[in-house]
């Protein structure tokens, strides 16, 4: 009996000692993990108004994030225009008459000759001792009179219609559509090529200049060459219009603004390459490296498109570090839902 008491004052013993030992651990150990877990940075902060991702420099070599010093370029002053998409099918057709007009004047014009050709050769042999009939000679006069009446004819319809495609389409456009051989028709009937009226500013006192931009869908410029003055211009907009060609994929119809560079001297800009560019909001946006594992989002203003990119004076600095590889992945990190564990405590959102 002595011994059984014994070993079960023994076993309480230890039972008392583990359970106040799981308490201590409970009481102690277990806040420190919970503290330590709630103070980790964050991998997306505010910093001064501006969005900071924070990203090791293990993870950028992992997912190739590559940045570039930005570089000084020259920027065009410039102005902006009213510009609209024409619609071409008028053009097309008008074409397609030119095109009937034109085979009938020179069918007109053969024929005209070989009937005057034949008078001729009547009147001949009708001076050589009368080897024709004077009622032949006067049957291929009247025939000869006729032709040539049927070729004027022809030449009136197609000055008319030549006319009317210089006072829709200026002088470039009425040129292509009457070409049989126009490069520029070709591009405009498969559809490669746009035109454009822009309304020059009434301010604007120097000549339209050859090449101009054009902002295209979602912000992007488009390269435009002029083409010819306009005869017709926009009823709702004063100013000089003008055709010009582009190779975007505007709509028809669609309004948009040109930037027209002024004679005035240039200025010096950044140059932001565009794969540094993305797009949020419906706006342009660049991340520039502000410390060794921090990227920072910054607004990029509509700004002038050259082939290598687009020129800023506004918002960032020679010898700025943009990302030109991995910043659409900065992006989607950023947009990440943040403050979420990876951890379950109850188990529903964990059921695999």
């Amino acid at each position: 009996m002595k011994h059984k008491m014994a070993l079960l004052l023994i076993t309480s013993a230890v039972l008392a000692a583990a359970g106040g030992g799981y308490i201590y651990y409970t009481v102690s150990v277990a806040p420190t993990v919970i503290s330590t877990a709630a103070t980790q940075t964050p991998r997306v902060q505010t910093v001064n108004g501006e969005t900071v991702v924070l990203v090791s420099i293990d993870e950028q070599r992992a997912s190739h994030i590559d940045v570039a010093s930005l570089m000084t370029s020259t920027v065009q002053p410039e102005t902006t225009a009213y510009t609209s998409v024409i619609n071409l099918q008028p053009l097309f057709d008008l074409h397609n008459r030119a095109a009937a007009v034109r085979s009938n004047r020179q069918s007109a014009r053969a024929q005209a000759d070989v009937s005057r050709a034949q008078y001729e050769r009547d009147y001949v042999l009708f001076k050589d001792n009368r080897n024709v009939s004077q009622k032949s000679l006067q049957s291929a006069r009247a025939i000869m009179l006729t032709d040539q009446f049927k070729w004027q004819a022809a030449e009136t319809a197609q000055n008319v219609l030549d006319a009317t495609l210089r006072q829709q389409f200026g002088t470039a456009l009425a040129s292509a559509a009457t070409s049989p051989t126009s490069h520029l028709l070709q591009q405009l009937m498969s559809g490669h090529t746009e035109v454009l009226r822009v309304t020059l500013p009434a301010k604007y006192s120097a000549s339209a200049p050859a090449q101009i931009s054009v902002d295209g869908l979602g912000g992007r410029l488009i390269a435009a060459h002029k083409l010819s003055a306009s005869p017709q211009s926009d009823p709702s907009i004063q100013g000089s219009p003008y055709f010009y060609a582009t190779d975007g994929t505007l709509p028809v119809g669609t309004r948009t603004i040109a930037h027209i560079p002024l004679e005035s001297k240039s200025a010096q800009g950044l140059l932001i390459p565009e794969d540094a560019v993305v797009w949020y909001g419906g706006q342009q946006w660049v991340y520039v490296k502000t410390a060794a594992d921090r990227f920072t989002r910054r607004y990029m203003p509509l700004a002038p498109a050259t082939d290598s990119g687009f020129v800023v004076t506004s918002g960032f600095r020679a010898g700025d570090e943009v990302v030109v590889s991995g910043a659409q992945l900065l992006l989607s990190e950023e947009l990440l839902p943040q403050g979420i564990t990876t951890q379950c405590k109850d188990p529903p959102e964990c059921d695999g």
